[in-house]
C-alpha cells in the first residue's frame, strides 16, 4: 500500500480548506485520499490554522529575480529543512524588471522579454523551495500594474503575477499583511520608511519592511499599552550585478540576508559571504 507524506505546512492547508469549506468530513476525506483517523489527529493539531501557521515566519524581501545572488536559493532551502517554517512571507521586490523600469534601462542587461523569461525560469525554482507564499505589492515587485497604469490600460486588460511569472495559486500577492504572531500583532509592508522604529510608534504594532538594502535591523519601542519593534530584513541580491551599478560608490553596501519571527519575536538570519562574495554555506 502507497502511503504519501504530508509536509506541516500541507497538512495546516488541508485543515484550513476542509474548515472553510465545511460539509462532511468522510467526503473531504475520500475526496483528498486521507485517512480519516489521521485527519482527525491534524485537526485536532491544526484547529487553529491561522493561529498556527504565523508560529514560525520566514521573512524574504528584495531577491531582484534575475539578479539574485547565485547562492540565495541554497541558502533559502537550507533555512526551510532547519527551521521548518509555518509560514513565507516576500515583502517585495521578488523581481527587478529592470526592462520595464521607469528609470533608463542600462543596455547591457537583459532586453525586456528575456529579463522576464530569466525571472519565470528562477521563479519556477523558488516555488519548488516554497510552494506556498506571501508576497507584498512592491516598487519593482508591481512595476507590470504600474507601468500599466501610466499608460492607462485598465487593470482587467493585465495579466495577474501568477501568470505573468507562471506560478502556480499557492503564490498570493497582497497590499499589505497583518497578523497575530504570539502575543504581538505585526504589519508586512515593503517599505514604511528608513527609521521603521518611527513606524511601529505611529503603527502601534510591529512592522517588518524590506526596501532598503543596507538596512538589517531590529529595534523595540515601549509604551504603557504594549512592546512592539521593527525590523528590515537586507536583501538577496547579487551586489556586483549590473542592475545594482548605481550602488557601487556608496559608502554603505548591501547586506544579505533574511528575517525570523518565531511566536512574535523577531530575529535577523545574516547570509555570511566569504572573501569572493559566494555564501559560506553556515546557517544562521
Amino acid at each position: 500500500m502507497k502511503y504519501t507524506i504530508y509536509t506541516r505546512e500541507e497538512k495546516i492547508s488541508l485543515v484550513r480548506e476542509y474548515m472553510s469549506r465545511g460539509g462532511m468530513k468522510s467526503r473531504f476525506c475520500r475526496e483528498k485520499g486521507l485517512n480519516a483517523k489521521s485527519f482527525d489527529n491534524w485537526i485536532k493539531k491544526f484547529g487553529n490554522p491561522d493561529a498556527d501557521i504565523n508560529n514560525l515566519i520566514l521573512v524574504i524581501s528584495d531577491m531582484h529575480i534575475p539578479y539574485h545572488h547565485r547562492d540565495a536559493f541554497e541558502f533559502l532551502d537550507g533555512l526551510k529543512d532547519k527551521y521548518d517554517f509555518t509560514r513565507i512571507i516576500n515583502i517585495g521586490d521578488e523581481v527587478d524588471n529592470h526592462g520595464i523600469s521607469f528609470h533608463d534601462s542600462d543596455p547591457d542587461l537583459l532586453s525586456a522579454g528575456d529579463e522576464l523569461k530569466a525571472s519565470q525560469d528562477a521563479c519556477k525554482e523558488l516555488q519548488k523551495i516554497f510552494p506556498e507564499m506571501d508576497l507584498v505589492h512592491s516598487n519593482h515587485g508591481s512595476l507590470s500594474y504600474r507601468r500599466g497604469k501610466a499608460g492607462g490600460i485598465p487593470r482587467h486588460f493585465l495579466r495577474d503575477y501568477n501568470d505573468v511569472l507562471m506560478v502556480g495559486e499557492g503564490w498570493k500577492w497582497h497590499d499589505e499583511i497583518i497578523l497575530e504572531s504570539g502575543a504581538t500583532s505585526i504589519i508586512f509592508r515593503h517599505q514604511f520608511s528608513a527609521n521603521v522604529l518611527k513606524a511601529a510608534e505611529q503603527m502601534g504594532m510591529s512592522c517588518v519592511q524590506g526596501h532598503f538594502h543596507s538596512r538589517f535591523e531590529i529595534a523595540y519601542t515601549s509604551s504603557p499599552l504594549a512592546l512592539n519593534w521593527g525590523m528590515t530584513v537586507g536583501c538577496l541580491i547579487d551586489a556586483d550585478a549590473l542592475a545594482f551599478e548605481y550602488n557601487k560608490l556608496q559608502t554603505k553596501r548591501p547586506i544579505v540576508g533574511v528575517g525570523m519571527i518565531e511566536n512574535g519575536i523577531p530575529r535577523l538570519l545574516p547570509m555570511l559571504l566569504d572573501a569572493n562574495g559566494r555564501w559560506t554555506r553556515v546557517l544562521p
